[in-house]
């Protein structure tokens, strides 16, 4: 009995935590995340736009900092070459 009103008010506290989250830095929380991705959008792009024919650095350069763009270039070939619709659109207007 009492290990079950620990949980329920466990669980209620969590959700007032997440209720409070939600209502005031979730908003800040998600634009932080979309401007990451942009950023490393963007550098992945300057140090490998050769892949889609765009040079910008010289070979030597991308080299070296392939070791730590591996993880990245997957998903961000994925991400340039995906179709944009209208719904991508609005969401870049908020």
């Amino acid at each position: 009995m009492c290990e079950t009103i620990r949980e329920k008010l466990r669980r209620g506290s969590r959700i007032i935590g997440e209720v409070f989250y939600g209502m005031s830095v979730f908003g800040w929380v998600r634009e932080l995340r979309r401007s990451r991705g942009e950023v490393e959008k963007l550098f992945v792009l300057i140090t490998f736009g050769d892949i889609v024919g765009l040079p910008i650095l010289p070979p030597y350069y991308t080299l070296r900092l392939l070791p730590y763009t591996i993880p990245f270039l997957n998903r961000w070939k994925r991400s340039l070459l995906r179709e944009r619709d209208l719904t991508d659109l609005i969401d870049l207007i908020e």
